[in-house]
């Protein structure tokens, strides 16, 4: 009886913490940031940011940090996409916001993976990218929380190389 409950517990948290590669060949990374400010001002800000790197006609002087392109929002979901300068994958992008005595977000990025190292971090920086971007990172209260199991390519990262 032992062994079973073991054994079930450890493919329970092995599905878990693996690096996410879903059906398809898919990437994903998953961020959840905390911030003490109200969730509407996160998400404002957040918008704001997306718009501000729109598509532009040149990005090579910006790094990742433009082919930003707005989907859809609603309450407390913002939905966009990322489209790298460099090796024109394009991530899917999506933040959920919840308010409780702080504000919780949870990110999330999924694109076709690469067999380039050097890449497999995009998720992470197309994310990562924003919050930075619209000074987030400087708000009450902010902490992120991540780990390479649920994020791949976090280790690796290097989101301010052009």
């Amino acid at each position: 009886m032992y062994l079973k409950l073991l054994l079930t517990a450890s493919v329970v948290v092995l599905g878990a913490t693996v690096p996410i590669l879903l059906a398809g060949g898919t990437a994903q990374c998953k961020i959840k940031w905390l911030f003490g400010i109200p969730c509407e001002d996160v998400y404002g800000a957040l918008v704001n940011q997306i718009k501000a790197w729109q598509i532009q006609q040149s990005c090579l002087d910006a790094g990742e940090t433009c082919s930003y392109e707005l989907v859809s929002t609603a309450p407390n979901q913002i939905t966009a996409t990322h489209t790298s300068p460099k090796t024109k994958k394009v991530n899917d992008l999506q933040f959920l916001l919840e308010q409780s005595t702080v504000c919780k977000v949870t990110g999330e990025g999924m694109c076709e993976p690469s067999k380039d190292p050097a890449d497999n971090s995009t998720n992470f920086c197309s994310l990562q990218n924003l919050i930075d971007g619209s000074d987030l990172i400087d708000a009450e209260g902010y902490k992120r929380f991540t780990n390479k199991w649920i994020c791949a390519g976090f280790e690796n990262a290097n989101c301010t190389s052009p």
